[in-house]
């Protein structure tokens, strides 16, 4: 019987050179989408799939991240002494008490692979999930990696990874499958290819920041050779363990907004801004009213 998920690894090493200067002292995961960071959303969605293990892969420099989910000793006194427990609950909900924050430093960036890689001695030999920030991914039901963990154990602890369809000519900016269609929302995996152009490209359909992996994909990892980029590709060790067992593409529920770059984190934060009965309309009457918006 499959091992349920209980651990998700978050690669946060990044520099998120594409928000620079903001980034120069904010950890790019620590962008507000309204008044919650990118990595709330991610741990959020962590936590609705039954996860109680939370490991981030940083760098040296990086603090950011684990002073947001560490407690404020001081804020919090300050609120209680006020009687704000609306503004103490919002503080003290970052992380249920149940959850615990591992975090474990890449010592030099050396692709997503390796970040992955930083990871094994914490999750063991157990399968996991892993979680791009950069990806907001928005469902009003099950999140989305709640949703490929349960097609994971429905299908015998198989490797799950989140796809959609992107535009023909961007394929190169992802990694791509080709996979045969099991039913309407998932495929079993043919074929992973690592940002191929368009021309050479076996499908459009690109895999995004979501990832159920057994614990096997580390020995792959550790035998993976730079790849793409002179990096160490997930998609590489994905591909060789597509020879020893099946691996499922999924198209999951949900609206993905790439957060790595400001279009698409304006885009997540006038969608989140809708969702709140408190600033819909009011964000409604701005759009409709502004005269940038014709």
């Amino acid at each position: 019987m499959a091992k349920p998920m209980r651990k998700v690894v978050f690669p946060v090493a990044g520099l998120g050179t594409r928000f620079l200067p903001a980034t120069k002292t904010v950890a790019k995961e620590m962008l507000p989408v309204l008044d919650r960071p990118l990595i709330q959303y991610a741990v959020d969605e962590a936590v609705d799939a039954g996860a109680d293990t939370l490991i981030f892969v940083t760098n040296r420099y990086k603090h950011a991240i684990a002073d947001y989910f560490d407690k404020a000793y001081e804020l919090e006194a300050k609120l209680t002494q006020s009687g704000k427990k609306e503004l103490l609950a919002l503080v003290q909900g970052t992380l249920p008490k149940n959850v615990r924050c591992i975090f474990v430093t890449q010592p030099e960036a050396l692709g997503l692979g390796h970040a992955v890689l930083c990871a094994k001695q914490v999750v063991g030999d157990e399968p996991f999930g892993v979680i791009l920030a950069d990806d907001l991914i928005w469902n009003s039901g099950k999140g989305c990696l709640r949703q490929m963990s349960e097609l994971s154990m429905r299908e015998n602890g198989a490797g799950v990874i989140a796809v959609e369809e992107v535009p023909h000519d961007r394929t190169d900016r992802y990694g791509i499958v080709d996979a045969t269609a099991i039913n309407e929302r998932a495929a079993k995996i043919n074929l992973v290819v690592e940002k191929p152009k368009p021309d050479v490209a076996p499908s459009n359909l690109a895999i995004v920041g979501r990832y159920v992996l057994p614990a096997r994909i580390f020995e792959l990892l550790e035998k993976t050779e730079p790849g793409a980029g002179g990096e160490i590709q997930l998609t590489d060790a994905i591909e060789a363990l597509l020879g020893e067992r099946s691996v499922l593409a999924y198209r999951f529920e949900g609206t993905r907004f790439d957060c790595g770059n400001k279009l698409g984190l304006v885009q997540a934060t006038l969608h989140m801004a809708m969702q709140d009965p408190k600033l819909a309309a009011a964000t409604k009457d701005f759009i409709r009213e502004s005269h940038w918006a014709n």
